[in-house]
């Protein structure tokens, strides 16, 4: 899943996403509002984190402006400590969730996850295919009762098919959702990990639920294959 945060501290920055690519998050950084008003409109995020106080545009003012924009992406805003204004600003702004500085990371997660499942479209807390299970959660994967063990990129590629069941996506796609922005390397890396996958999910339970559409990309099937 691909997380954007607006962040003008910049050691804030780093740790949030150092933290979230650990959780198997691709995360951009953004170090003013005007940088990340231009990021979110421009790309597709499956959540967005803003610092409430921003140079070059609030994230009050940053969240309004993708509202009126027709951009539902789901927003965690930062706000400071106290600062019940602050909150009361962010949710009138259209933001679905704060966290008020000083904040627990965990916590910063928990509400994270929260937000990905209310999403667009409903999103359930665990995701299933067949009898494939996964807990983003709890970072654990299930073929029946087996658990599978899965690299943190590994795991955000399959929380981003499952969240996508039935659909076929091309590498530009899950490169744009797994991988970072910045991310200049061989497309093909996707093949690989997908390659990987297969070894874990399908082929020790003589499935193929992961699929490849020749030319076009890669679809999970929802029934599990």
């Amino acid at each position: 899943m691909r997380i954007l945060v607006v962040e003008d501290d910049k050691h804030v920055a780093r740790a949030l996403k150092r933290g979230l690519e650990s959780e198997g998050y691709a995360v951009d950084v953004a170090l003013d509002g005007t940088e990340g008003h231009w990021l979110a409109s421009e790309n597709i995020y499956d959540a967005l984190v803003l610092d409430c106080m921003l140079p070059g545009m609030s994230g009050s003012e940053l969240c309004g402006s993708l509202r009126d924009a027709g951009n539902w992406t789901p927003i965690l805003m930062l706000t400071a400590k106290s600062g019940v204004s602050d909150e009361a600003e962010a949710l009138d702004a259209g933001a679905d969730d704060f966290l008020s500085k000083p904040f627990s990371y965990i916590v910063l997660v928990a509400r994270l996850r929260a937000l990905l499942r209310r999403g667009r479209t409903e999103r359930p807390c665990i995701l299933t295919a067949g009898d494939l299970r996964l807990d983003p959660s709890t970072h654990q994967a299930s073929r029946g009762d087996t658990r599978i063990e899965l690299t943190p990129r590994q795991f955000s590629l399959l929380e981003f098919l499952m969240r996508r069941a039935g659909e076929v996506l091309s590498k530009s796609v899950i490169i744009e959702h797994v991988w970072d922005f910045a991310f200049d390397g061989d497309p093909n890396i996707v093949e690989v990990y997908v390659r990987q996958l297969r070894q874990r999910i399908d082929e020790p339970f003589g499935r193929k639920s992961l699929q490849t559409v020749r030319l076009v990309g890669y679809r999970l099937d929802p029934d599990g294959g």
